[in-house]
């Protein structure tokens, strides 16, 4: 494991809303996390497209784009990836990270694909009431990452 890596990190594939990167660059430079996102974006990449809820705080954070699946698996071997799904059957309170795992959220129009979603290692996801569909991709990306540094240690 490269030791420039976050012991834990979130990872975006494709995704589709600059505000929601924004927002968890945000998060990533609060807690110290690295952020990965996987390309292509949804939305034309600038510093302007994610300034508005990211702020400031850009420039403290570690946002790594990956040109694509297979790039962003080769610079993440040795790592777990738990992928976060509204489909996956362990709810996050049953869930046990360990260190160097990697959280990948999917598109917020159409998740990840299933040949991508195959290549997680795990999937959790977050428990909510009955006959909600999802939450906000930036708020999932809050709670997981809230969850697995208090399992870590690491706030």
């Amino acid at each position: 494991m490269p030791k420039a890596m976050t012991p834990f990190a979130i990872a975006l594939y494709q995704p589709d809303i600059a505000a929601n990167v924004g927002a968890i660059a945000r998060l990533g430079a609060c807690f110290g996390l690295d952020v990965h996102i996987i390309e292509p974006a949804g939305f034309p990449w600038s510093h302007a497209a994610l300034r508005r809820a990211g702020m400031d705080y850009l420039d403290h954070v570690a946002l790594i784009r990956h040109d694509c699946w297979a790039d962003f698996q080769r610079r993440m071997e040795g790592r777990r990836i738990v992928l976060a799904s509204t489909a996956a059957a362990v709810e996050l309170p049953d869930f046990t990270f360990r260190p160097h795992d990697v959280t990948l959220f999917g598109r917020e129009s159409a998740g990840v694909p299933d040949d991508v979603g195959a290549q997680a290692a795990a999937r959790v996801r977050i428990p909510m009431r009955r006959g909600m569909r999802s939450l906000n991709l930036a708020m999932s990306a809050a709670i997981i990452s809230a969850e697995a540094m208090r399992q870590l240690g690491l706030f």
